[in-house]
């Protein structure tokens, strides 16, 4: 498992029309069964799960090329253009309290499929966990509310999730692989727009020592974490200890409820910082708690930088903040434009899909 990407977007709201809707539905069909049956299903997983494919390929479809709709939207046509008989992949989740039924999608599809039981639980497991890490591990003032996952009868899958902050939106992508490590500079390729300044990102490797003593901490029990609080006002707040420099000014209280969650986790001893976060109730406030605790009294500084690499969609046209990567952006309009070549839609709606395309280049 890999995260491949992160993208921020301008927030924007409205819904897409409904005409435009149904041709994108059409057109994502059509190109999909044309990049799987020229490059194959598990060549498609790592395109969507590609930042900067995902970006063309959205515009393509006819969405902006620059607005949060084209996660949204773009999912939400791909969902109902894909079948798991027709293309080999099942799309699960959705917007707002559709992302709360991916797990039981994963499981219906994986029936369709007749993957395994033990398959099927990992897979629901790995959406759950990707969920946890970009909102709870990496605290760069996003929530999410937005998760998409697909899947494909050999048990492949790709993440494609956003969260919103403020005026923007921002886009985290993930990818299956050999290795299935969530705390282990999972990203490939981050993709923004503006850079938060200081963000905790606990999946960075910069962070592994603080993930060790948080670990060490919940371990040691409520107790022993209670004396770095003192209580003002019924809540429980992080007594003041000389801050280093770099330190960022973090609320820090933890009510009744959280000690209560600190509490079960030590009952249950996790044996290491996946486990731990991956326990009910372990949410940004008692995570963001450990790691400062590791730093201000432990000296092990957890990562505060934002895990983007890039801006805009291809990186910026002059260079600023990051140049554009040639031959990722080559190959991404030239797996689109083959596609385009090869996807069964009538001359109008392909010459539109070019027509977008083109605009999206000179963007």
């Amino acid at each position: 498992m890999e995260k491949t990407g992160l993208v921020n977007l301008p927030l924007h709201g409205g819904r897409a029309p409904r005409w435009l809707f149904n041709r994108m539905v059409r057109l994502a069909g059509a190109l999909t069964a044309a990049v799987v049956a020229e490059y194959g299903v598990g060549e498609y997983m790592k395109r969507i799960s590609n930042p900067y494919w995902f970006q063309a390929f959205s515009c393509v479809l006819g969405f902006d090329w620059h607005s949060s709709g084209t996660t949204t939207t773009t999912c939400g046509a791909l969902k109902v253009a894909l079948s798991s008989q027709e293309h080999g992949i099942c799309v699960c989740g959705g917007k707002g309290a559709s992302s709360r039924k991916t797990p039981r999608q994963i499981l219906e599809g994986g029936e369709r499929f007749n993957l395994k039981t033990n398959k099927v639980e990992e897979m629901i497991y790995c959406s759950k966990m990707a969920a946890k890490v970009d909102n709870s591990c990496i605290q760069d003032g996003f929530q999410l509310y937005h998760h998409t996952f697909f899947f494909t009868e050999r048990g492949e899958w790709a993440i494609v999730q956003q969260g919103m902050g403020g005026k923007y939106a921002r886009r985290y992508h993930w990818l299956s692989g050999v290795t299935r490590d969530f705390f282990m500079e999972p990203h490939s390729g981050i993709c923004c727009d503006n850079v938060v300044k200081q963000a905790l990102d606990m999946s960075s490797e910069a962070s592994r020592e603080a993930r060790e003593i948080s670990v060490d901490l919940v371990n040691d029990g409520p107790q022993h974490i209670n004396k770095y609080f003192s209580c003002r006002g019924g809540q429980k707040r992080i007594t003041q200890y000389t801050m280093p420099s770099h330190h960022p000014v973090l609320d820090m209280d933890l009510g009744p409820g959280g000690f209560n969650v600190l509490q079960k986790a030590y009952e249950l001893q996790p044996d290491n910082y996946e486990e731990l976060v991956s326990l009910a109730g372990m949410g940004p406030k008692k995570i963001r708690a450990l790691a400062l605790i590791s730093d201000l009294v432990y000296g092990a500084e957890p990562s505060w930088k934002d895990p983007v690499k890039y801006s805009f969609t291809h990186g910026g046209k002059d260079g600023f903040p990051y140049p554009v990567n040639r031959r990722v952006y080559d190959n991404s309009i030239q797996t689109l434009r083959d596609a385009l070549d090869q996807a069964r839609v009538d001359e109008k709606d392909r010459l539109y899909a070019v027509k977008r395309l083109h605009e999206f280049i000179q963007n």
